[in-house]
């Protein structure tokens, strides 16, 4: 699961949620939310999780 959240916690959209081929994959945010409106200028955070493992990186969204 590869999900969007903004700076308050709250969670912009899900980029992917279910399995994906083994190997390298590449996933591209195009900077809209779950209804397909534009997302703000700002910094957003990016989480991932598979099984037990996650991890969270900082974008920043600029327009």
């Amino acid at each position: 699961m590869i999900e969007v959240y903004d700076v308050s916690g709250r969670l912009v959209t899900t980029l992917v949620d279910g399995s994906m081929p083994a190997g390298a994959n590449r996933v591209v945010w195009d900077g809209r939310d779950s209804h397909g409106a534009p997302a703000a200028s700002g910094i957003y955070f990016c989480r991932a999780q598979v099984g037990e493992w996650h991890e969270a990186r900082k974008v920043v969204l600029l327009r």
